[in-house]
């Protein structure tokens, strides 16, 4: 027999502190709030028409292809249609304030930090054994076998070892910092070194180095990290004062 459980809001404040989570909820909530205060103090207001553009773009990328779908997942999360609302037009202003405050930084910020941003196309063997790896790498360089052949016969993955040990167009910060640093070094096509990790010992190829351009894509990747560094910095500041109010010394 089934029984009926009844769950309150005091319960479900009761599992959000049992489960850890009230500090990182504390954050939001006043991240929330300083962002509303900004945007208000620089007269940054959404507009009906970029309200509804903002919540049907919310909608495509939830898959809410139907009135119906909608209201299930309103009923889903306990949100009202005015709290979803709020909701759309909270990241609609977060959208416009980022924009406010970086968006003439952003070209500066990516030629200051163009590096990390560039692409390479390589492919990897981690190896066990340092000497094995040495081995395979004068091998290639004297001609008397190819990377393929290396990744043919010591790659484990099945579908791995098909291509070869391809990892894609990967980025720098996408790499192990002490493996980074040689990849981007290299002159293409040229098999590096080894480099030893905690995952073994890396044999790689890098086939091809990408420059980074600055694509919508990564416009908006750029304007979003600023905005997110300026809101930490709000609530670390917040927090001092804060600590200040409670009569705790700042750290």
């Amino acid at each position: 027999m089934s029984t009926a459980i009844t769950i309150t809001k005091d319960d479900i404040l009761e599992e959000v502190k049992q489960s850890g989570k009230i500090p990182e909820i504390i954050e939001a909530i006043t991240t929330r709030k300083l962002i509303a205060a900004a945007a208000a103090e620089a007269g940054i207001k959404v507009e009906t028409e970029e309200l509804q553009d903002a919540a049907d773009q919310f909608r495509i990328v939830s898959q809410l292809g139907s009135a119906e779908e909608t209201w299930a997942w309103l009923e889903k999360h306990g949100m009202t249609l005015d709290e979803f609302e709020a909701m759309v037009y909270n990241g609609a202003i977060y959208g416009k304030l980022a924009n406010h405050l970086f968006a003439d930084k952003v070209e500066s910020y990516f030629y200051e930090n163009q590096l990390d941003y560039a692409g390479v196309v390589m492919y990897e063997v981690i190896i066990d054994d340092e000497d094995l790896a040495m081995e395979l790498f004068y091998g290639i360089q004297e001609g008397e076998m190819s990377f393929y052949d290396v990744a043919h016969q010591y790659i484990e993955d099945k579908e791995l070892r098909r291509s070869g040990g391809y990892q894609g167009v990967v980025t720098r910060e996408q790499i192990k910092p002490e493996i980074s640093a040689a990849v981007f070094a290299a002159k293409p096509p040229q098999v590096i070194k080894p480099i030893v990790t905690s995952k073994g010992v890396h044999l790689i190829l890098v086939e091809e180095i990408i420059e980074a351009q600055l694509d919508d894509n990564l416009r908006s990747k750029i304007l979003l990290n600023l905005f997110s560094e300026w809101t930490k910095q709000q609530f670390e500041e917040f927090e001092v004062t804060k600590n200040l109010d409670l009569g705790y010394q700042a750290a």
